[in-house]
């Protein structure tokens, strides 16, 4: 049991019967009233985001979440194909749990979120930039940059995401997987 001075971004808690991640708090000390704390709780089941207010000092059951290092094997009809990289198990997990699938690309490493108690996995986060080659996209216009324009492009996971003009087809960029757009070209 853990109360409201507890909170922290990342936190796993049991609430309404189901796990959820505290997004993001807020402590609020009105000038009339008892105190409260503002939350954002993320399901990790869903992945929906909902608004809450606890009560200051409230009690909250906290859900024990392991995190591990995997990485990416293969995708078949049993979904995403995982290998932990120090005990070398196995683990397939369905698509809807995965941040940013059209990312993955084999040989990825990713962290996968396990619920302790019953060693089911909650979530599987991609690093927040991964570096994908450009595979196709149309040639820039000379004299076409006065503004920041942008143009479309496939990147070699099959990922459709759009670039600035003077990124070429073999061209290595970083892409945030948080937003699923072009960062910066890697040299």
């Amino acid at each position: 049991m853990a109360t409201t001075a507890d909170f922290r971004n990342g936190l796993c808690i049991e609430f309404n019967k189901d796990l959820y991640m505290i997004v993001e708090f807020q402590h609020v000390k009105p000038g009339k009233g008892p105190a409260f704390v503002r939350t954002k709780l993320k399901n990790l089941k869903t992945g929906r985001v909902i608004p809450n207010t606890f009560t200051s000092g409230v009690k909250i059951d906290v859900a024990r979440v392991e995190r591990r290092p995997y990485q990416f094997l293969y995708k078949d009809e049993n979904g995403y194909n995982f290998m932990h990289t120090e005990t070398f198990e196995q683990v397939s997990i369905e698509e809807a749990i995965i941040n940013a699938p059209q990312f993955l690309k084999e040989g990825q490493g990713v962290e996968i979120v396990f619920h302790a108690d019953t060693e089911t996995p909650l979530s599987c986060e991609l690093p927040a930039f991964v570096e994908l080659e450009v595979t196709y996209s149309e040639p820039g216009v000379k004299g076409d940059t006065a503004t920041n324009a942008l143009k479309p492009a496939k990147v070699e996971t099959g990922a459709n995401i759009n670039i600035p003009l003077f990124v070429n087809v073999g061209d290595k960029i970083k892409v945030d997987t948080r937003v699923g757009g072009y960062h910066e070209r890697v040299r």
